[in-house]
């Protein structure tokens, strides 16, 4: 019998243990391994004008782009993938303004939805804190 032995199967990176696990797959690869964006830069990746992005930041207080000492915005990567979804909600889901802040809430608090273990360490914190007083 002549069996030929079959190529090793290549294992895959585990997920979450870059930079870019917080953003979407196709807005790491428009952005490359910048950490901070200009506002031309990000117009340009979101595809709206600068004004356009301004408009956004006093629309969406979810939305807070760093600023310089010069007081020139500069947009973290997630703040970059929060615009893409704006975008993608007003412009292509037809959204309005308030429709998609609800909807960025939504998203927001289920992310943020406190888990379980939650009560059981704020216990653990409060038996600490009086261990710490009956010290003191």
């Amino acid at each position: 019998m002549n069996e030929t032995p079959e190529p090793p199967v290549e294992q895959e990176e585990e997920e979450g243990t870059g930079p870019d696990d917080e953003i979407s797959p196709a807005a790491a690869e428009l952005l490359g391994d910048k950490l901070y964006f200009k506002i031309g830069e990000v117009a340009r990746i979101v595809g709206v004008k600068p004004y356009v992005l301004r408009y956004w930041e006093t629309e969406f207080s979810i939305l807070k782009p760093g600023k310089t000492r010069s007081k020139h915005r500069l947009y973290r990567r997630r703040d970059v993938d929060l615009l893409l979804k704006i975008k993608d909600l007003l412009h292509t889901r037809r959204f309005t303004i308030e429709g998609a802040r609800k909807k960025l809430r939504e998203e927001s608090s289920a992310a943020e939805a406190p888990a379980p273990a939650t009560g059981a360490l704020a216990e653990i914190r409060e038996a600490l804190v009086r261990i710490r007083d009956s010290l003191s």
